[in-house]
């Protein structure tokens, strides 16, 4: 008997022996109330759990409270009088929570104590999750755990950056008329993950944001060129035959670094504050700096009537450490992206070529 045909043998036998289990249960109410009864314990069980944890999640509560309105106090919001008055407040407050919801958890186990058959009592303060399985009970507890309070100012967020355009290189005495790739073929792609921190602590008009990201560098060559490695020089040369396509793509992986400039919003929610930067103006300049990861050529043509793509992975002497400039410029999510290679596309060679690339970046939070 083959492993397959074991595995569902047993998997019969388990759906047998639970449906049998299931007609047992149906005509023994004995069976029934054993399992009610099992199914409240776990629940009491839970509940006195939760109990231990009330004071603490309360005491958290407070001392951000209290974090809150020292803050206040130091921006100038309120008195030294006022403060102490809320803190006084907030401290009763937080000691009748204790109480009530104390009180509300010896109600429900009263309750159930009281109805061990009941099932739609629920557990409001875990909100745990569990499945009951077979005569004795098999509990799985999802509960999502203690009650944290929010922070009450957050400096540094995070994003995914996502960019996309037209990418293209260009040497002493050329530029983007003359260049020997495409204008409309060649393009980028870049993808990264992004961590934003206010520089100040009142303010978010400046920002730093920083992290890493993968950036594809893709140029077609034109007039049927190609790319030829020998040794230390990487040459452009003319192909045999006629070439459908010719292009050449170098993947960085690399560390963005942007001072950021741009109105925000301010929220004050009380127990936190927050600054908002949706659809608010935003200019940003700084650069970049990483490795290749990989370089490839792909060439597509016709030969003896056959379709061919050849692909090639080698190094074609491009450059091992990238490093350049990038700025943008936009609202909200959305901005205006440009970016400059200062290290050339290929190492030690007669005319040094720098990759340029423009398009659009989007912050995607």
């Amino acid at each position: 008997m083959n492993t397959i045909t074991k595995h569902v043998v047993l998997l019969v036998l388990c759906l047998i022996a639970s449906t049998i289990t299931a007609q047992e249960q149906q005509k023994d109410p004995i069976v029934n109330d054993t399992i009610s009864y099992h199914e409240n314990g776990l629940k009491i069980d839970r509940l006195e759990e939760t109990k231990k944890t009330i004071a603490e999640e309360e005491r958290d509560f407070l001392k951000q409270e209290v974090e809150t309105i020292n803050q206040r106090l130091d921006r100038g919001e309120i008195t030294s009088t006022q403060a102490e008055n809320l803190k006084k407040e907030a401290a009763m407050k937080h000691a009748a929570n204790i109480e009530d919801r104390i009180a509300i958890i010896d109600a429900k186990i009263n309750l159930l104590k009281r109805n061990p058959g009941t099932e739609h009592i629920a557990d409001d303060e875990d909100n745990s999750m569990s499945i009951n399985i077979g005569s004795k009970g098999f509990l799985i507890d999802f509960a999502n755990g203690k009650r944290k309070p929010p922070k009450y100012d957050i400096r540094t967020t995070n994003k995914l950056l996502f960019a996309i355009g037209f990418n293209n290189a260009i040497g002493d005495g050329q530029d983007l008329s003359n260049t020997p790739y495409e204008l409309a073929g060649s393009g980028f792609v870049e993808l990264g993950w992004i961590w934003e921190t206010r520089l100040s602590k009142n303010s978010n008009f400046a920002r730093i944001n920083y992290g890493f990201s993968f950036q594809w560098n893709k140029l077609n060559v034109k007039d049927e060129m190609y790319f030829v490695q020998d040794g230390d020089k990487t040459t452009l040369e003319e192909f045999p035959v006629s070439l459908r396509k010719s292009q050449i793509r170098v993947t960085n992986l690399v560390l963005p670094v942007h001072f950021e400039f741009g109105p925000s919003k301010f929220k004050d929610y009380g127990n936190r504050i927050r600054y908002s930067n949706y659809n608010k103006f935003k200019v940003g300049l700084g650069g970049y700096a990483g490795v290749r990861i990989a370089t490839q050529t792909k060439l597509r043509y016709k030969e003896d009537g056959d379709s061919v793509k050849d692909k090639s992975r080698r190094n074609f002497n491009a450059s091992n450490f990238v490093y350049g400039l990038s700025a943008y410029v936009g609202v909200g999510q959305v901005s205006l992206y440009a970016k400059y290679d200062l290290n050339p596309l290929f190492k030690d060679q007669v005319v040094d070529q720098h990759n340029i690339s423009l398009g659009l970046r989007f912050d995607l939070q």
